[in-house]
């Protein structure tokens, strides 16, 4: 957190003692995706009208290093807001990562009535306290959903394919959860690998299959929806603590908008998107995927292999479904 130069009036204390505060946020998406538009650009948006002396300078598309190099930056101090992946947080406080797991939310409107109710506060004040990062807020970016060159419709379609899935615990054991041969490959690199066949399909939400262009490289897109691409907003304890009053209200109030507006604009895009490819033919989307199949498989092998404070945490989440 950086405090512009105010005069001899300056103080510790933000804008009540009369301090200018600028506040980094920083993110991994393209300044085209909804997490940018409807999210870090609502953010800044609405701290700037709040007129409270904060001002949100927003860094996207991974300007300030890969999400694990901006989460120790977020604990050093040296990044003040980051959005991230719960997985990705899970590499510091493991039992976030669960907010990831295969079915563990419905959908975005489950998401929102688990970070609303007092099943997430324990979970995000053990993160606080454990890291020193308080987290603001948090939205579904989407759900993911498998593309490969061949329809996957249950899961015993996902024999014998090589399906690419993001390097970290929860991840990897979503893969098993759904009967998956996980092979590791970095995002950067997915596009390539399906190209050349070093890996069969993958699993993404529709904003970043779009995104990256792998419309280009897979057939098929099978509507799973077996996870919710959870995005949560954090701010390091320092940057926060920095801020007066007034400041946290406008700043709280800017990612309660944020998180009113991304799910809408996920699901416009969505839309948008998949009408695109159906008119095109560049995929084929398959909306006949026996979901249910899916999710009762991944439930037992979750409830049987999560560690005890991670199943908390999971059957927390599934205490708000509908």
């Amino acid at each position: 957190m950086s405090l512009a130069a105010c005069g001899d009036d300056e103080t510790e204390g933000g804008a009540e003692s009369g301090g200018e505060v600028t506040l980094q946020l920083a993110h991994s998406y393209t300044e085209d995706q909804p997490q940018h538009r409807c999210g870090a650009q609502v953010i800044a948006d609405e701290v700037a009208s709040a007129d409270v002396g904060l001002t949100v300078e927003i860094f996207p598309g991974s300007q300030l290093g890969a999400d694990a190099d901006r989460i120790a930056s977020v604990v050093s101090g040296d990044i003040d807001m980051d959005i991230q992946g719960a997985s990705a947080l899970g590499a510091i406080h493991e039992p976030v990562s669960v907010l990831d797991a295969a079915y563990a939310f419905d959908d975005s409107d489950h998401l929102a009535r688990y970070f609303d109710g007092d099943a997430s506060t324990e979970l995000l004040d053990g993160f606080e306290s454990e890291t020193g990062v308080h987290t603001l807020g948090a939205w579904s970016a989407g759900m993911r959903q498998f593309t490969a060159n061949e329809p996957i419709r249950e899961p015993g379609d996902l024999d014998g394919l090589r399906m690419r899935f993001p390097n970290s615990p929860q991840f990897l054991m979503n893969a098993e959860a759904l009967g998956a041969d996980a092979t590791e490959v970095a995002y950067e690199e997915l596009f390539l690998a399906l190209q050349q066949g070093t890996v069969d399909g993958q699993e993404n939400p529709i904003t970043n299959i779009a995104a990256s262009s792998l419309q280009d490289v897979q057939d098929f897109i099978s509507m799973s929806s077996h996870q919710a691409n959870s995005n949560l907003v954090i701010i390091g304890g320092e940057s926060w603590s920095g801020l007066s009053q007034e400041q946290q209200d406008a700043l709280d109030e800017a990612v309660d908008a944020a998180e009113e507006q991304v799910p809408g604009c996920v699901a416009e895009d969505e839309e948008t998107t998949l009408a695109d490819w159906e008119e095109t033919g560049d995929m084929e989307v398959v909306d006949d995927v026996d979901v249910e199949a899916f999710r009762s498989q991944a439930d037992a092998y979750l409830r049987d292999n999560l560690g005890e404070e991670q199943l908390a945490v999971y059957e927390g989440i599934r205490g708000e479904a509908e």
